[in-house]
């Protein structure tokens, strides 16, 4: 893949925080969340992992319901009347609200917006199409409770980034007005997984045989794994909102990024896509700690802004 980036990342900082980071992770998430492990303990792991999360000073943070589901509202102290309804990563199985606090609340105090971090239904209990549904659903809600299209962006990471683009093809197929714009980290956009990339520095975070464990236990048996509604590399594109997306170069994933940024121009989409060289999978969860997540993070505010939400 050599699909050019629109900016260009800034240089290599912090590299002794970098490599603590990364040996941390190889040893306690890429080394225990995959197989053998059940998915139960998995979750556990995460949990355990995400504790302790920076948060900034000032957003406040209380739990709610949307369209049946649980959620985490985070608002800062001076905020827009604008919303993202944010989804969380984890391989479509493991996380929630609680293990993203972070990504979310630095989302809400840098945009000046409202962050609504859904907790979607999850694999294995709830394969395909459930999560994607409960998108739809929240994002039905909010226009029900008064929050126009223009004010609603719809983001997430990882599997959040998928639901982000599959919700957003399934919004446009029923005839609802569209959000006003998507923000993905490192979306899974091809469940085929047969351009994986291969990092020289290694994928600190995702082990092959998890994401192989994700798409046996989210994508019915029955459904090709190109279906558009499971992989949005193979739908049509060409009505996406404008589109942020933000990649580390280290990571197994790096292609689903630069195949749906290339695929996306050429169906005419306003799609920015940003590449972080020597960065890895959802780095953006470090903010508060690693200097290039908090330029990453701010990058979205800009593109919020510029976009009106």
């Amino acid at each position: 893949m050599t699909a050019s980036a629109d900016f260009k990342a800034p240089a290599a900082e912090q590299m002794l925080l970098r490599g603590l980071l990364r040996g941390f992770l190889r040893l306690f998430f890429r080394g225990l969340v995959r197989p053998p492990m059940p998915v139960a303990g998995q979750r556990r792991v995460l949990r355990a992992l995400t504790t302790i999360t920076l948060t900034p000073r000032g957003v406040t943070r209380s739990a709610d319901t949307l369209a049946g589901r649980p959620c985490e509202w985070h608002r800062p102290p001076v905020s827009s009347s604008s919303v993202l309804l944010y989804l969380h990563g984890g391989a479509f199985m493991i996380g929630g609200p609680d293990t993203h606090r972070g990504i979310c609340a630095s989302l809400a105090k840098r945009a000046a917006l409202q962050v609504c971090a859904l907790d979607y239904r999850l694999a294995p209990e709830h394969p395909y199409p459930a999560a994607r549904d409960d998108v739809v659903a929240a994002y039905q809600a909010l226009l029900e409770a008064g929050y126009r299209p223009e004010q609603i962006a719809i983001g997430g990471d990882s599997a959040g980034g998928n639901l982000s683009l599959v919700g957003c093809l399934r919004i446009i197929e029923l005839g609802l007005p569209t959000p006003a714009a998507l923000v993905c980290f490192s979306p899974v956009t091809d469940f085929t997984g047969e351009q994986m990339h291969e990092p020289p520095a290694g994928d600190p975070l995702l082990h092959p045989s998890w994401v192989e464990q994700a798409a046996q236990l989210y994508c019915p048996a029955d459904l090709p794994r190109n279906d558009p509604g499971l992989s949005p590399l193979f739908a049509d594109l060409s009505r996406l909102p404008p589109t942020l997306i933000q990649v580390g170069e280290d990571e197994l994933l790096l292609n689903d990024s630069l195949r749906l940024a290339e695929r996306a121009k050429a169906a005419g989409v306003n799609v920015r896509l940003e590449r972080y060289p020597g960065l890895w999978h959802v780095f953006q969860a470090h903010v508060g700690m690693l200097r290039a997540a908090d330029y990453a993070i701010a990058r979205v505010a800009a593109f919020l802004r510029e976009r009106g939400v």
